[in-house]
């Protein structure tokens, strides 16, 4: 998995566009280009589209700001979401990874120890006059982590809704997720 994230994230620190889908096809799913009316839906995947909301342009900027630039990334490496670190007498479930990617989402949404994912992170709105937009600036105002009582996480539900209305779902036991 290294071998396939590490070039991209050179790249991208570098300022290296990553290579564009082949004409027709988009990058996030192989299927119809921006032609099609709707979002393409992987069967199974849990997608749905939320309908409260109505789905943003998804004209790729090169700056990660769509759910179309961030979809490939935060399919590629769902394992670091979230993270749980014990520290000073507390647990902190960090969302910082997804907070790097928020441009491209509506919700960051996450539940505890078999909760539905039902608590909304608050997250900074992106930087758009920024070169970086998803850079993180205002963090006392927008903590990248929830504090809890020490060890009372056991597992955590995270469900993101991209900016395109569709939305992807995991589960993490603490053991999966702990920063020592």
């Amino acid at each position: 998995m290294l071998d396939l994230v590490l070039p991209l994230f050179i790249g991208l620190a570098l300022g290296i566009a990553p290579p564009a889908a082949p004409e027709g096809v988009t990058a996030d799913t192989g299927g119809p280009g921006p032609e099609a009316a709707e979002p393409s839906l992987a069967e199974g995947s849990g997608d749905h589209l939320d309908a409260s909301r109505t789905p943003e342009p998804q004209d790729p900027t090169g700056k990660f700001t769509t759910a179309t630039e961030v979809r490939p990334i935060l399919d590629m490496t769902k394992g670091n979401w979230i993270g749980v670190r014990e520290y000073e007498g507390q647990d902190l479930l960090y969302f910082t990874h997804l907070m790097a990617w928020r441009c491209g989402l509506w919700d960051i949404r996450y539940g505890i120890n078999g909760a539905p994912a039902e608590e909304v992170m608050a997250m900074e709105p992106c930087n758009t006059d920024h070169a970086q937009p998803n850079a993180m600036i205002d963090v006392e105002n927008f903590l990248p982590y929830v504090a809890f009582p020490l060890q009372s996480i056991d597992s955590v539900s995270v469900e993101i809704v991209y900016d395109d209305g569709t939305t992807d779902a995991a589960e993490f036991t603490r053991d999966e997720v702990r920063i020592p």
